[in-house]
């Protein structure tokens, strides 16, 4: 809709009420509660919005079984105005992943996988000869503006016999391609205290919150010393929710123990969005409502850290001039169970519920 409209009477997280005006694709102004002027207004009274949501970790290449979506059902259909691929193609196929997103609605960015196959296999690092140095370099060349990261999965069945010795490898193009790395933990080996030394400053850790017996927390709660040097060296934590990855208990002790909630992400696709345990973005939002965070904490997860990670301010914020990307939603005061990776259950009192978007300045209902 490129004639200006209003959301009028929208609440911001901090609970102040404005109306957004948008024309030709942009925030045209934001204006005190009812005084917005348009041609379309559009009445969202009890409704809050906050720049779009970001998922920093999601699989939206369909090709790829089990770890596959289509792009728009866990995009904008989910209140997710823009996603970030977490490594589901290699060289050999990002090609493809970048032109699909052309027939999408929902922004898209991609972690590229250091192994040329992806996540053809899911043991894509087995084999030392997958990773092609020089393919990798070629193609963050050609894709800069879609290409955000390096993903290196480093657990047990994806490395196989290789060990650490990928992650060494990612560590190498990365000083190659100026690019972070996104490094996926989970079963040992190589054990958590191999892995965390070897990562930087805007490296990502996702999937910190997981259970598995190789996390990055003791059998009391506290955070490892890996992981708190990691901290102060200012690696990013990333949720990465997934089917293996989230547990509360896990989530409780790093709440306790004031670890950092730098981004909110879901790591989902077809499988647990249908079958769960992720569901949906707005889902996984919940249970960190759950656990106490407020819905300000909870929101910045997916908006401003998110968008400062990855250096695009602008998507993480409300303002004049920017190209509008929102993401409109409700606190619905109505019991949820909520299950975590391990099949453990809480019940919640509230649940967030999105409503619609604004993405690149065209309104779409969830």
């Amino acid at each position: 809709m490129r004639e200006r409209f209003v959301l009028q009477n929208v609440k911001r997280v901090n609970g102040e009420d404005i109306d957004i005006v948008i024309e030709n694709s942009k925030i045209a102004e934001v204006a005190n509660a009812g005084s917005g002027q348009g041609k379309h207004i559009l009445d969202y009274s009890g409704f809050y919005v906050s720049s779009g949501w970001i998922d920093l970790h999601v699989h939206a290449f369909p090709e790829f079984d089990p770890y596959g979506d289509e792009i728009d059902e866990i995009g904008v259909k989910q209140g997710v105005t823009t996603i970030v691929d977490a490594g589901s193609c290699g060289a050999d196929r990002i090609a493809d992943l970048v032109a699909s997103r052309e027939r999408s609605q929902t922004n898209v960015f991609a972690f590229l996988n250091i192994s040329r196959i992806g996540l053809k296999r899911v043991d894509e690092l087995s084999n030392l000869e997958w990773i092609d140095k020089e393919k990798v370099v070629q193609v963050v060349n050609e894709y800069k503006e879609f290409i955000v990261g390096l993903k290196a999965r480093i657990s047990k069945s994806v490395v196989g016999e290789s060990g650490i010795e990928p992650l060494r490898i990612a560590r190498s193009l990365s000083g190659e391609t100026s690019l972070p790395l996104m490094v996926h933990i989970g079963s040992g080996p190589p054990n958590i205290e191999e892995i965390v030394p070897l990562l930087a400053e805007r490296d990502v850790i996702t999937h910190y919150l997981n259970g598995k017996e190789n996390n990055l927390f003791d059998d009391e709660g506290k955070p490892l010393r890996v992981l708190t040097d990691a901290m102060e060296r200012g690696v990013h934590l990333d949720v990465g929710h997934g089917t293996a990855s989230f547990s509360f208990k896990i989530a409780e002790a790093a709440k306790h123990h004031r670890v950092n909630l730098n981004t909110i992400s879901t790591d989902i696709y077809r499988g647990n969005r249908l079958n769960g345990p992720v569901y949906s973005m707005a889902n996984v939002l919940s249970k960190f409502l759950y656990l106490g965070y407020s819905l300000e904490e909870v929101i910045a997860a997916v908006t401003t850290h998110a968008a400062n990670w990855l250096d695009k301010p602008e998507l993480g914020r409300i303002q004049v001039g920017d190209v509008a990307n929102l993401t409109l939603f409700c606190l619905q005061n109505k019991p949820i169970t909520l299950i975590d990776s391990e099949g453990d259950k809480r019940v919640a009192e509230k649940r967030i519920e999105p409503k619609g978007v604004i993405v690149n300045g065209e309104l779409l209902e969830c």
